[in-house]
This record gives C-alpha cells, sequence and structure tokens, in this order.
C-alpha cells in the first residue's frame, strides 16, 4: 500500500483553557483532494496551521511523505515540499504575473532577487510553463494590480506550484469569486493534482465547491472530528447536517 503523502495523528491543541483541536487524525494521499469543514470555530484553520508549522501541537504527530515534521519551522516545512493559498491573494500588485512567478522560483532555488532588477533578466521559460498550466500565459505581461479576482486566484496557485510541492493547503480558495470562477479554479485544482500526484487539503464555506469537487471531506464541530467519508456519506450523515449543514442544500 502506497503511503499518504500527508498523515496527521492525534492532534491536540489548547489555548488557555480551550481546546481548539482534540484528538484529530487525517491522511491525504497524492492526487487526492480532501475537504476540511465545519461550523466557525470548528479548529480548521487551527489544524492548517498545525500542520504548516505555524503552531506546535500539544500532542500528535504530523508526517510528510512518512517523514516527522511535527514543530518545524513554516520555511522549513515549505522547502520539504508544503504550498499554501490563503483566503486573500497575497501577489505583488505592482509586478506583472510573470514576475510574480519568477520571484517564487527564485525564493525557491535560493536566490537573492530585488524587484527591479534580476526578476526581469531571468529567463521566462520556467515561469511560462507554470502560467500555461493555470491559463495565464497570455497574461503573462500584465501587473497583477489590474487583474480580475479569478485570475489572481490562478496566479497565486502558479506561485504555490512554484516550488513542485508534494501537498497544497488551500485556505478557503473561492472566497470571493462568482459562481462560475470557484467551480472552474476547483476544477483545475483537481486536474493539475492528479497530474502532478499533489495531494490538497483544503477547507471552504461554499457546499456546492466542496461536494461537487472533493474525493473525501471530514467535518469538524468544536476541534472533534464527527464524520469523514466520500461526499455522499457526509451529506446524508445526522450529525453533520445537525451541527453544520442544517437543510442546507447540497448537491
Amino acid at each position: 500500500m502506497i503511503p499518504p503523502v500527508l498523515a496527521a495523528e492525534g492532534l491536540h491543541k489548547s489555548f488557555g483553557g480551550v481546546q481548539a483541536v482534540a484528538d484529530v487524525s487525517l491522511a491525504v494521499a497524492g492526487g487526492e483532494l480532501l475537504a476540511l469543514i465545519g461550523p466557525n470555530g470548528a479548529g480548521k484553520s487551527t489544524c492548517f496551521n498545525l500542520i504548516n508549522g505555524q503552531l506546535r501541537p500539544d500532542r500528535g504527530r504530523v508526517r510528510l511523505r512518512g517523514r516527522d515534521i511535527t514543530g518545524l519551522a513554516p520555511r522549513r516545512i515549505w522547502r520539504l515540499g508544503v504550498g499554501r493559498t490563503f483566503q486573500i491573494t497575497a501577489t505583488f500588485g505592482s509586478l506583472s504575473v510573470l514576475q510574480n512567478v519568477q520571484m517564487a522560483l527564485l525564493s525557491h532555488a535560493g536566490r537573492a532577487f530585488d524587484l527591479l532588477g534580476q526578476v526581469p533578466r531571468e529567463d521566462p521559460a520556467p515561469a511560462l510553463a507554470l502560467l500555461e498550466r493555470v491559463g495565464m500565459a497570455e497574461q503573462a505581461g500584465r501587473p497583477c494590480g489590474v487583474l480580475a479576482y479569478g485570475d489572481l486566484k490562478r496566479v497565486e496557485l502558479a506561485v504555490a506550484l512554484a516550488h513542485g510541492p508534494a501537498l497544497l493547503l488551500m485556505d478557503e480558495p473561492t472566497a470571493g469569486m462568482a459562481p462560475a470562477e470557484r467551480a472552474a479554479l476547483m476544477a483545475l485544482t483537481a486536474r493539475l493534482a492528479r497530474e502532478s500526484g499533489i495531494a490538497v487539503l483544503f477547507t471552504e464555506h461554499d457546499m456546492g465547491v466542496v461536494f461537487g469537487h472533493a474525493d473525501r471531506i471530514l467535518v469538524l464541530d468544536r476541534g472533534r472530528v464527527i464524520a469523514e467519508g466520500p461526499p455522499d456519506a457526509v451529506r446524508g450523515d445526522a450529525r453533520v447536517r445537525a451541527v453544520y449543514l442544517g437543510g442546507m442544500e447540497v448537491p
């Protein structure tokens, strides 16, 4: 049996007297999309930060491709193959689409750069290849500051892919996007994940995105896992409906 790309085992994290995460375990295989959902305060962001190294668990372990990465610094975890996108995009608006991706490639290579000098002299081919994968090559010369929000999300995805991650953490990837853009971005993410064998763990409030694109869904409530499985099983779970979905129509 092929081991998962990400395996988190028995994670616990408290803040003062508040138990934010209690005995959470999850695993994601290469090419798989796992959605982490639950009501506000369920522990989703804390789980992400424990995996990404922003927080150290009180108990439990995090393994990436079998290697224990528990408590390592975020920069080191990134170098080991964990990429992340955020709810609010973090591109450089004054730089071109191409330059933003070139900067990510330079950073991965451990090379210094300055915003007005070295980046424009870099061979554009590697960055253009990444932009081609996300459908943004034709806009390579445009400043990120003038792009539509959906296009910015595609650039952010290219930046996250620049170091060839084994695991991609996506924090509400479709927030602020129109419905058609949401579906297109997640379909693109799923295709890239399966083509490259990238494991994807994402949080999302849009249940159409979750149930339409996740291979499996893990549901948290008050820091604990209350359900896990394929979309059809989670959709019909009585406890999930009681604490989160309610009367919500899900596809």
